[in-house]
């Protein structure tokens, strides 16, 4: 392993020095959606909408997609085209039949999504992988950290068998299909241990092995990258990670915003490390931050992904964030970095014009680096307060700094109070002597500074804020009484609906509680 981390760690040093020539993002982004439409033009999909028609208009392909091809959002393109492929259909909207399906994380709906995972899909998420492995050059790495183990906190490579097809977490099936080296040499826990089906014993055995592996780098969602490594320091009686793992350089980080985490990962730590974001989904591996000290994530352009970019407001998505047909659409070389846009894709999986529900805003349009800011579902805007996921991490980040608190996890639901409209607030915060009062007035405090619309509404129509303290563990429980605990689940940032009802309940039946 050392030999091949050293050859890795010599790759990307002459890879620094090398000046690669890059095409445009517009040129990247037409040859992608010309192989894509020309992989799919024999596919039912691709016949029902005239992709060899579209494939005929040479100058203006990409105008004539986007005219012919309507938007789609999970349950129409599930209804209408995937569930077929599910029960085998092969040629559906992507060549050959689908081997994988991911199941959702399930944080804007209650019920888990199945998302198709082709062979080429595979192949463009390992592409990425590796484009990003090249960027860490730009960072100020240890190159020891390349020769040492890579801590993968995912879904259980042992997928279920559904007759036709094999589902799982998107990061399960990528840990099944990763390079045979990798896996060999530098994936912890192993394949012997990511089989284990329950997230609970999976955990039980990465801790009690943590002290065989020398890890070097982590990957995972923040929240359940922090439990395991404060059960490991709790297990092995040590102060912190890096008396278990020395050379522990980099965490890769995605799924959710970092700051309400960064903080108490600081108190597990013994040492800075490096903190690089990702972007990954159900749908794809899109990007990863390539600059160090750059909020941004950097868009991969040219790797079987098509990108359409729909300003996210009420002309183009109705009051429950579902887009509207006719909507207009910009690409990659015609946004702004002034507004917020919902992201839609095409990609080689068999998604058409395919709104994923996050919402990213451009911190770098010449580069293509996105901060994704929400999700076009967990917005709030009751009476036109227009609160984004952006706006509540900031306020969150806001009241740890000032009350010297440690919050990992919060929600947010609106509702209807005295004939006009209130929020309330449940914040995870496990620190002693907590005030919920202080919580609420600088969370509004700051909302007002920051949200014009949200400041003008709490002068009428938004008539109160409520703040619930409860521990971070009634989170995590929640998660797990709906069989979403661990690997790649979130606790969703605003709750609406079916799914605000079922919080309530869970909460009235299993936690003490005191509202304010």
């Amino acid at each position: 392993m050392a030999l091949l981390g050293n050859l890795i760690a010599r790759s990307l040093y002459l890879r620094k020095q090398l000046n690669l020539r890059v095409a445009s993002p517009r040129t990247y982004q037409r040859h992608t959606l010309r192989q894509l439409l020309e992989r799919g033009q024999y596919t039912s999909f691709g016949k029902h909408y005239g992709f060899n028609t579209i494939l005929s208009e040479e100058v203006d392909f990409v105008a004539a997609f986007r005219k012919r091809v309507p938007v789609f959002t999970y349950n129409e393109m599930h209804r209408e085209w995937w569930h077929r492929a599910q029960e085998g259909e092969e040629n559906v909207a992507w060549p050959g039949k689908v081997k994988y399906f991911a199941l959702s994380s399930g944080t804007s709906e209650s019920a888990s999504k199945h998302i198709p995972v082709t062979q080429d899909m595979i192949k463009s998420i390992k592409n990425v992988g590796f484009k990003q492995l090249y960027s860490m050059a730009n960072f100020n790495v240890p190159p020891v950290a390349f020769q040492k183990g890579i801590l993968m906190l995912g879904g259980t490579t042992s997928l279920f068998e559904k007759g036709e097809y094999y589902e799982g977490d998107m990061s399960g099936i990528s840990a099944k299909n990763m390079p045979r080296w990798m896996a060999n040499f530098f994936y912890k826990p192993g394949q012997k241990i990511s089989q284990r089906p329950k997230w609970e014993d999976r955990i039980k055995l990465i801790v009690r092995n943590a002290k065989n592996w020398d890890v070097g780098m982590v990957c995972g969602v923040p929240a359940w990258v922090q439990i395991v490594f404060e059960e490991i320091i709790r297990y092995h009686k040590v102060k912190n990670i890096h008396e278990i793992w020395p050379n522990l350089s980099i965490y890769i980080h995605g799924g959710v915003s970092f700051e309400p985490y960064k903080e108490s990962f600081k108190k597990v730590l013994a040492k800075p490390i490096t903190y690089i974001e990702t972007y990954m989904a159900s749908e794809g591996s899109f990007g990863f931050q390539a600059r160090p000290n750059v909020p941004g994530i950097k868009l991969v352009l040219n790797n079987g992904v098509f990108y359409e970019f729909v300003p996210f407001n009420t002309e183009n998505f109705d009051e429950e964030g579902n887009p509207r047909q006719g909507s207009k659409t910009y690409l990659i070389d015609e946004v702004n970095e002034d507004t917020d846009y919902a992201v839609m894709i095409s990609t080689c999986a068999g998604a058409w014009r395919y709104v994923i529900g996050d919402v990213v805003r451009f911190s770098d349009a010449k580069e293509g680096e996105v901060v994704i800011v929400g999700r076009t579902k967990q917005f709030l805007s009751l009476c036109g307060e227009h609160l984004s996921v952006d706006n509540m991490n900031k306020a969150i980040d806001t009241v740890t700094k000032k009350l010297c608190l440690t919050i990992r996890e919060f929600t947010v639901a609106g509702f209807k109070y005295d004939n006009l409209f209130a929020h309330r607030w449940y914040i995870g915060c496990d620190d002693d002597g907590v005030d919920a009062a202080q919580i609420r007035e600088i969370l509004d405090q700051t909302l007002c500074e920051i949200n014009d619309d949200y400041a003008v509404e709490r002068t009428s129509a938004l008539k109160e804020v409520f703040v619930e303290v409860l521990s971070n563990k009634s989170f995590y429980d929640y998660l797990k009484s709906k069989g979403k605990d661990g690997a790649m689940n979130k606790f969703p940032r605003v709750m609406k609906g079916q799914q605000l009802e079922e919080w309530e309940l869970w909460l009235s039946k299993n936690v003490i509680r005191n509202l304010r």
